[in-house]
């Protein structure tokens, strides 16, 4: 189409198309001795909530042979799952998959700061001083980072549990930060995403679809229009006399 274009086989309301051109709703288009109106159609998408588990990777292929998340999803027709963010292979808890493009672009993209909330078991204690720290921000080798909320959870032995709250999708952020007060992550769990939350009685390996409202809450939380819209061409056909 590209060529065709770039050949002047293409006119929009009567001109000639050039790269880079957008359409709106009722343009009209020009190509190959038919006519076609640009039409806004509503998106039907499907999102869903998955479990990680460890040992699982969220890439489609894996050279390594290693199981991908992707193996357990259902299948789909003229769609496909993308992963909203990811998880490495050790951490485990909530990633969402949709088939709605322009919610997973909104919801990672850094400048829209939705929250994810993980639960993190580090062996010993964080002080008060390492706490401020954190939360304050600290320089990693790829810029300042911060948790926008620490929460204690409890402890058991020589464990410490805490609920943070990043506002980034950095490559393993919430284990560099704690690293960078000299304090290791022994088990890590995403638990929220935006508005969604993981399920308590789902077990690692499953997966649940999120309701039409919920995946309107989901857009809405991330200043989209609560409903997907997609602009399509569709043939003016001469009519029949």
């Amino acid at each position: 189409m590209e060529t065709c274009i770039k050949e002047g086989k293409v006119r929009v309301n009567g001109n000639i198309a050039e790269i880079g051109s957008s359409l709106s709703t009722s343009d009209k288009v020009q190509f190959a001795g038919r006519r076609f109106e640009a039409k806004n159609t509503r998106i039907s998408a499907r999102t869903l909530v998955y479990n990680k588990p460890e040992g699982e990777i969220t890439t489609r292929h894996d050279p390594q042979g290693r199981k991908t998340i992707f193996e357990r999803l259902p299948k789909l027709r003229n769609a496909r799952w993308i992963a909203i963010g990811r998880l490495d292979i050790n951490t485990t808890g909530l990633l969402l998959l949709t088939t709605d493009g322009e919610l997973a672009h909104k919801m990672m993209h850094p400048s829209s700061g939705v929250d994810r909330e993980y639960a993190c078991r580090i062996h010993g204690r964080a002080t008060e001083e390492q706490l401020v720290r954190l939360k304050k921000g600290v320089k990693l080798e790829d810029g300042l980072a911060r948790f926008s909320d620490i929460r204690p959870a409890g402890s058991s032995g020589e464990n410490s549990w805490y609920h943070v709250v990043i506002t980034e999708g950095r490559n393993r952020e919430v284990r560099r930060l704690w690293a960078s007060q000299g304090l290791q992550v022994s088990r890590l769990k995403r638990v929220r995403y935006g508005a969604a939350f993981l399920p308590k009685r789902m077990r690692t390996g499953e997966y649940q679809d999120l309701s039409p409202r919920d995946h309107q809450v989901l857009r809405e939380d991330s200043g989209l229009p609560a409903t997907a819209n997609q602009l399509i061409l569709r043939e003016i056909r001469k009519k029949r006399r």
